[in-house]
């Protein structure tokens, strides 16, 4: 990866190295990055890095999958066609590449003492889930409405038989979730793409949950730039 121009940023930065790459779904990659500066990090269940991606101080955010306090961090990242840096770098990411990636951050994390977790989003946002759900233990309350574009998007999750997952076009996320009709009284993790994100909360808002016990994350909008 060429050097950066800003040296002020690329010390703020983390270094690792991808010691793994594993076909994880259909469409998706894991990376597996460990190194020193990796150790020993706080990380939230549902928590993202912003990776170095292409030249210059180009970046793009992932929901970090596993973590492993001796320092190793584990992204499931799109694999497609698309020319943008993100999608190239998604798709080229080899075994002994450095990794430049910046401290987890976001809120968009597990609330652990909630009565009731519902999960709610896409691929892009089964990754957030798959560490929050991973994080929760076996007599947790689970439920939630996940979509992909075939069966074999679908990330292996933890507690994956209390999750409804359906086929995009189906039925509309937002009529699911109506369908699934979760009673007020717990928390909502809404992410994905963003105009869905705000249907699914309006539909969660009517039924009766209160708005701050519905968390959301859009984690992309079709055509907009650094959301490939």
């Amino acid at each position: 990866m060429p050097a950066l121009l800003n040296p002020v940023l690329d010390l703020l930065m983390l270094r690792g190295t991808v010691t793994a790459v594993e076909r994880f779904t259909a469409r998706m990659r894991r990376l597996r990055v460990e190194g020193e500066a990796l150790a020993g990090l706080d990380v939230l269940p549902g928590q993202q890095v912003r990776v170095l991606v292409g030249t210059a101080v180009t970046r793009r955010t992932y929901s970090i999958w596993r973590y492993e306090p001796t320092g190793a961090v584990e992204l499931c990242v799109l694999d497609h066609p698309g020319d943008g840096p993100g999608a190239r770098w998604g798709r080229e990411a080899a075994v002994g590449d450095e990794v430049r990636l910046g401290k987890p951050e976001g809120s968009f994390t597990l609330r652990r003492d909630a009565a009731h977790h519902v999960f709610v989003g896409d691929e892009t946002a089964s990754v957030a889930f798959g560490a929050m759900l991973a994080a929760l233990p076996d007599g947790a309350r689970v439920s939630g409405c996940v979509e992909t574009d075939t069966v074999g998007d679908r990330l292996p999750l933890a507690h994956a038989g209390r999750i409804e997952w359906i086929l995009r076009g189906e039925i509309p996320l937002p009529e699911a979730v109506g369908r699934l009709s979760p009673a007020p009284g717990g928390v909502a993790y809404v992410a994905g793409e963003a105009r869905t994100v705000q249907a699914v909360r309006h539909v969660l808002r009517d039924a009766g949950w209160d708005r701050r016990s519905v968390l959301t994350k859009p984690f992309w909008t079709p055509g907009k730039r650094g959301m490939e």
